[in-house]
């Protein structure tokens, strides 16, 4: 499939990962969605690049505000791009800067710069590779942050589930660095509660945010990881969820023991990609 304008505006092309079609936002001017074979990706308003359309996102972006002080610049990397929503809001919140961003699919990277493009910034480099690989191939504590919000056909690769994977961004973090991941997950939480076992065996201070009818089980949502070697920013956090436009809740400490519930650490030799989302869920195309 070619690109090609449909008759609401909307940019669609075929890529390396599925159909990709950039939507404009009827209620906001200069704003997208980008969706991959129907699943929303990212959405992005060139004209205000804080300005974050879905719930998770914001809550990244929370965390992102809470770990530094304000204003202050970071070296980060992140970890899938999708449309750079999140890199534009760094580099707008924290000028200064340095982001690495891995992609693995290079016709996505080229359809968001043509369409969407991200403004020219030196400290901003965005590379088509895979995100283990980048990862792998990254200095010891070179990173205050690193952001996983990697899917493909609308789940996370099995090897970057993984107690190996979880070691190697531990490796790339500074001593006080973050690492946040957008982990999406439904009923019975298999996959979450195994990813907060993985992740905390190699930085044990954690935190979870999120819908409270997905922590609870009830249904398929995404959930928000933050971990590292010290403690996080849990009542700051707790304050910046409870007054979203979809108030969320923070889970640490005992209550994350008792969300892991004895799960499993994961091993790239029984890891798995992450769980599928409900047939329909996005059928709408929203």
């Amino acid at each position: 499939m070619g690109r090609r304008r449909g008759g609401d505006g909307r940019v669609v092309e075929q890529v390396q990962t599925g159909r990709a079609d950039l939507v404009p936002d009827r209620d906001r001017a200069g704003a997208w969605t980008l969706l991959i074979d129907g699943a929303p990706q990212s959405h992005v308003d060139l004209t205000d690049p804080t300005h974050l359309e879905f719930e998770y996102v914001r809550r990244l972006a929370a965390a992102v505000d809470l770990i530094a002080p304000a204003g202050a610049p970071l070296r980060v990397l992140h970890l899938g791009a999708g449309a750079l929503t999140l890199p534009r809001y760094v580099a707008a919140t924290r000028p200064g800067s340095t982001q690495r961003v891995a992609e693995v699919d290079g016709a996505l990277v080229e359809l968001v710069r043509r369409v969407v493009p991200w403004p020219a910034d030196p400290r901003l480099r965005v590379r088509v590779a895979d995100a283990r690989e980048v990862v792998a191939g990254s200095r010891d504590a070179s990173y205050d942050v690193v952001i996983a919000d990697v899917f493909a056909g609308a789940r996370t690769p099995a090897h970057l589930t993984s107690v190996e994977f979880a070691a190697e961004v531990a490796r790339v973090l500074r001593p006080t660095g973050w690492y946040l991941a957008n982990v999406a997950d439904g009923p019975p939480l298999r996959y979450a509660r195994a990813q907060v076992a993985t992740v905390r065996s190699v930085l044990p201070h954690a935190a979870v945010v999120g819908d409270a009818a997905v922590l609870r089980g009830r249904r398929y949502g995404n959930l928000v990881l933050l971990a590292g070697r010290t403690q996080p920013p849990v009542p700051e956090l707790t304050r910046r969820a409870a007054g979203d436009w979809f108030p969320g809740r923070v889970v640490a400490d005992a209550d994350l023991d008792r969300f892991a519930g004895g799960a499993a650490v994961v091993r790239d030799a029984d890891a798995t990609d992450s769980t599928p989302p409900p047939p329909g869920l996005f059928s709408t195309g929203r």
